[in-house]
């Protein structure tokens, strides 16, 4: 009998494939997944540190495993909290048996083999590691193209867990793409910290080749239907680049931009590298280009050096985009980040703010939502819950069918709304 794995995946979309490349190194192993704690023989959690409150968390999680787990079990913690807490885990839960950084998932068999394993240098280079294959889900496919950061902004502890920034070669994210495709994917999910600046650096001769390049070359791919990806820079987004994502049908018309202030003096002190004119009129570009584009942000409320006016230029700019969606934040001090040494703001007036924003956009949200009553979309249906069909539109709308044919799960159909909800679309297939 194979040996069972349990895993905990935190954060975001780039942990999400980490952790498929270690089930996938695992099974190589003759291990297999399993979603009972009790039962595994193996317990994993894939951490993330963007934010405090998860860090905090996680003791009393490794705490909890280590009380279920079954004899002789190991505990194993991974991820961007691993990569900077290193050895503090040890000593603060010394019944884990591996500790292994976001930048050294390929190391997981050689921890598994080891006792009280320690890998967490972020020099490490998994760029050309050939992972096994395992995706949790056949018809979209998680597929990094570049790893770390080289940008400073000054809150943010990224740089510090994922090391310095490097592209994956595009002949390896193409022959990737296209085994995915081969094996039922319809839709591939491009993941790397900033995106659009991929091709800077590679870990060895390469052709030079950037973001829309590579956008292009997979566009090309038979049979891909949808190409996703985030986060794209707001500093990078060129020209070029706009006009290759609204021209390319299989581009999914829907994107990420990481405002994090729509003041161009904290966005100077957050080291981000443009202004709120320069998002805004990247914005207004890509609408001007494609009507139907939806866009999505990251706002951090409440930054240290952020006054009333400085939060009132973020309101501005909520006004100006109208994004379809906002993962709203107040500040949450890093450690290693320059920020962190800044005194931070009274958290009554953060919270205040944070409310404000989210109320206002509450009201946005719902106008945009109304206007899309009677409108028609291309729906990849991906999930069955509670006996209806899920999925997303093209531009990144939640719809939901009342079927339940599973049949129907990796298929892009078109959905008339017929009551649009808040968070949900709700439609019928038009046959």
């Amino acid at each position: 009998m194979s040996k069972l794995v349990f895993i905990q995946t935190l954060g975001c979309a780039m942990n999400v494939r980490d952790s498929e490349h270690m089930i996938a190194q695992l099974s190589l192993a003759g291990y297999s997944t399993t979603k009972d704690l009790k039962e595994a023989d193996l317990i994993l959690i894939n951490t993330c540190s963007v934010r405090e409150k998860p860090v905090h968390k996680l003791f009393s999680e490794i705490g909890y495993f280590n009380s279920k787990k079954k004899a002789g079990a190991k505990i194993g913690v991974c991820g961007c909290s691993a990569s900077h807490l290193g050895e503090e885990i040890f000593k603060r839960a010394p019944y884990v048996d591996f500790v292994i950084g976001a930048r050294n998932t390929s190391k997981i068999i050689e921890a598994l083999n080891s006792k009280r394993f320690l890998s967490i240098d972020l020099k490490n280079d998994d760029t050309e590691f050939e992972f096994g294959e395992y995706r949790l889900n056949p018809h979209k496919a998680l597929i990094n193209i570049m790893i770390g950061c080289d940008k400073k902004c000054s809150y943010c502890i990224v740089p510090y867990t994922r090391g310095y920034e490097v592209s994956i070669p595009s002949n390896i994210i193409i022959d990737e793409a296209k085994k995915a495709v081969d094996n039922g994917a319809v839709e591939i999910f491009l993941l790397g910290q900033n995106v659009n600046n991929y091709g800077k650096r590679f870990s060895r001769s390469e052709e030079k080749i950037d973001f829309s390049d590579l956008l292009i070359k997979l566009s090309k791919i038979d049979n891909l239907k949808r190409i996703r990806f985030t986060s794209p820079h707001p500093l990078h987004m060129d020209d070029k680049f706009l006009e290759v994502f609204s021209s390319i049908p299989q581009i999914s018309k829907s994107i990420h931009m990481p405002l994090q202030s729509g003041s161009s003096k904290v966005l100077k002190d957050m080291k981000r590298g443009y202004t709120k004119e320069w998002f805004i009129n990247r914005a207004n570009r890509l609408r001007e280009l494609c009507s139907d584009t939806t866009i999505s942000t990251d706002i951090i409320v409440a930054y240290p050096t952020e006054t009333k006016e400085d939060f009132d230029h973020t309101m501005d700019v909520i006004k100006e985009v109208r994004f379809e969606q906002i993962y709203s934040f107040k500040y949450s001090p890093r450690p290693h980040t320059p920020a962190a040494k800044l005194k931070m703001i009274d958290d009554s007036i953060a919270s205040s703010r944070l409310s404000e924003l989210q109320n206002f956009h509450n009201l946005m949200l719902d106008e945009i939502t109304n206007a899309q009553n009677n409108k028609i979309f291309d729906v990849l249906f991906d999930e069955i819950k509670d006996n209806k069909l899920f999925g997303k539109s093209d531009n990144n709308f939640t719809i939901c069918v009342d079927k339940n044919d599973k049949n129907l799960i990796g298929q892009i159909k078109k959905v008339k709304i017929t009551m649009p909800r808040r968070l949900i679309l709700n439609g019928q297939i038009q046959e």
